[in-house]
């Protein structure tokens, strides 16, 4: 099965303040460069949807309350959530932060959906749509007929009548241009997938149309996966106005840094390579990967190692946004023995800091250099 809780950002927001109960409440950056992260129902009955620019979602709902993403929140609710799933089974596939897939045995999948369902309700007061099927295919698609806030299973003699009509975006892996590429050889539906020749997915799909094929027919081979570590961690910020000042990009850097070296060391990472994204005006995106001789977690080293990566890539201003990404991940092993003074100063003082971010959630103790210039959204 598959659990997805609706519009969750939203929903605990609502839930949290009974006052925006039957509001339209959107969750997003609260400039007017920001994005829509999710929102309720309410806002959706308007044409707002998930991703959409914030000026354009105003327009659509200028009476709207806007709310920013409180994301150390709903991290703490979806361990409850998931807290919940693990007393009914422990074969769960996180997926991400509002959805998982479930294993139960045969024949027990909607008793065991309803019960969850319940259970969420009644102890988290949170709206769960889940789908039920053989495979994660047809649970999806299931789960997503469902919503919001209800429970369906689809099984495989019920493609034809149910999966083949359906636009054929909804099979996983579809997007939007490769939806369009597929309406232009007349494929539409899944049903016409499922009886388009394989040479003409091929065109198309090239290697991935035989497993497409099979989604067509509800065919879905992958298993459940119950543990999958990070292949990496990134984290990006836009600025409310164009930059032209490098300083004020070199404090968002570090600040970017701290946030990616916490969640390095709280996951007990290294990694081997650090990758700055960054946006100019006219909405050109550029990234440059750095491959490090041995792995890191400090925030000064991702830092200065962005920051050269900046220098020497940035071009001409303005930019509109910077982010670093931190992959080839490996474990940590503290040396510390190994550490020269300075090292060590930066280690314990990361350790300070990791544990006043635990205790309180957020980042409440910055260094000087990333204060400088424009602070990102949602940062007081």
């Amino acid at each position: 099965m598959l659990c997805d809780l609706d519009a969750f950002f939203a929903a605990v927001e609502q839930r949290d303040n009974p006052e925006l109960r039957g509001k339209p409440v959107i969750v997003g950056g609260l400039t007017g460069r920001g994005v829509v992260a999710t929102c309720s129902y309410e806002a959706r009955g308007f044409g707002v949807r998930s991703a959409m620019p914030l000026k354009k979602a105003l327009k659509l709902c200028p009476h709207a309350v806007l709310l920013p993403v409180n994301i150390s929140r709903y991290r703490e609710v979806a361990a409850e959530v998931l807290a919940v799933y693990r007393r009914f089974t422990p074969f769960i596939e996180v997926v991400s932060i509002d959805e998982a897939y479930l294993g139960v045995a045969p024949g027990e999948g909607l008793e065991v959906a309803r019960a969850i369902k319940e259970a969420v309700r009644k102890e988290l007061d949170l709206p769960l749509s889940i789908g039920v099927s053989v495979n994660k295919l047809l649970a999806k698609v299931a789960c997503n007929l469902a919503k919001p806030q209800g429970l369906k299973a689809l099984w495989p003699d019920e493609v034809p009548q149910i999966l083949w009509p359906l636009p054929v975006g909804v099979l996983p892996g579809i997007g939007t241009k490769t939806e369009k590429q597929l309406k232009e050889r007349g494929i539409r539906t899944v049903g016409d997938l499922a009886a388009a020749p394989l040479y003409l997915l091929k065109m198309v799909l090239g290697s991935e149309a035989l497993r497409f094929k099979e989604y067509s027919h509800g065919v879905d081979r992958r298993g459940l996966v119950l543990s999958r570590p990070p292949l990496s961690f990134s984290k990006e910020t836009t600025f409310p106005r164009d930059v032209w000042e490098p300083e004020v990009v070199r404090g968002a850097l570090m600040r970017l840094a701290e946030d990616l070296g916490y969640r390095l060391r709280q996951n007990g990472f290294l990694a081997r390579s650090v990758t700055l994204k960054l946006r100019f005006a006219d909405f050109r995106t550029i990234t440059r990967t750095r491959c490090l001789a041995e792995g890191i977690n400090r925030d000064s080293l991702i830092y200065r190692t962005a920051w050269e990566l900046f220098q020497e890539f940035a071009s001409s201003p303005p930019w509109r946004l910077v982010g670093i990404k931190v992959a080839e991940l490996s474990n940590w092993k503290q040396l510390s023995w190994l550490e020269d003074e300075r090292e060590e100063r930066e280690r314990m003082l990361a350790l300070v800091l990791d544990a006043l971010r635990s205790r309180y959630g957020r980042p409440v103790v910055r260094r000087a250099s990333g204060l400088k210039g424009i602070l990102p959204e949602g940062e007081e």
